[in-house]
């Protein structure tokens, strides 16, 4: 098997799948997923082709922009890989990668049984965090109808999957710092994910900061 190959002509059904959409859930997503997984992988000496393929497809059918329904993202992320001849080992692997990747609410825990999927789940994360992670937030919210900010309407720490995903258009942007991204620096699973994630906390510490300042008129 040309694993190089395969994973070419995959990045490229990727591409033509995910294109170029203005919420954050692109494919510059999918690629900034891919870079960063391979930089910890590498130093987590993880199988490299479950990872690859895992950051890949990770955000294929995303549950938001299908009603909700996380088992669409899985299924056909096996599908593809499937059509390319993968191991079914490896089709396993990479399907409950995705099915466990996602942020599921305060009060969620979402782990990881292998080190590939703690992997790529570091990097998704990271993804939301820091200067590319504040940019996101605001991308989607505006996707979402959601204000920037009310004062009036508090964070909701969700306690179960089903009330998260109920709230993805509810809520202010802002909310969700509170919500979901600042809480992602303690919820990282490898030493090489921890380290990165320590700057990028600290710029969305450093933003809110900024953030409300401006809010009140005092810079």
């Amino acid at each position: 098997m040309d694993t190089q190959k395969i994973i070419a002509e995959i990045t490229q059904e990727v591409k033509d799948i995910m294109g170029s959409e203005g919420t954050g859930h692109d494919w510059w997503h999918i690629y900034r997923v891919l870079a960063t997984a391979k930089n910890i992988g590498q130093q987590e000496k993880a199988d490299m082709l479950v990872v690859e393929l895992a950051a890949l497809l990770h955000d294929i059918a995303d549950w938001k922009f299908h009603e909700g329904d996380d088992t669409v993202g899985p299924k056909l992320a096996r599908e593809i890989l499937t059509k390319h001849q993968i191991a079914s080992e490896v089709v396993e692997q990479v399907g409950e990668i995705i099915e466990k990747l996602s942020f599921k609410g305060a009060g969620v825990a979402s782990q990881m049984p292998t080190i590939e999927g703690k992997v790529v789940q570091d990097a998704d994360r990271l993804d939301a965090m820091g200067a590319i992670g504040v940019a996101r937030a605001f991308a989607y919210g505006g996707h979402a109808g959601r204000p920037l900010y009310d004062p009036d309407n508090k964070p909701v720490m969700h306690q179960t999957k089903e009330d998260y995903y109920k709230a993805k258009s509810q809520g202010t942007s802002i909310n969700h710092f509170y919500e979901k991204l600042l809480l992602l620096k303690d919820r990282m699973n490898t030493e090489a994910g921890k380290k990165l994630a320590q700057g990028r906390h600290k710029f969305l510490q450093t933003y809110l900061d900024q953030f409300f300042q401006e809010w009140e008129g005092k810079i």
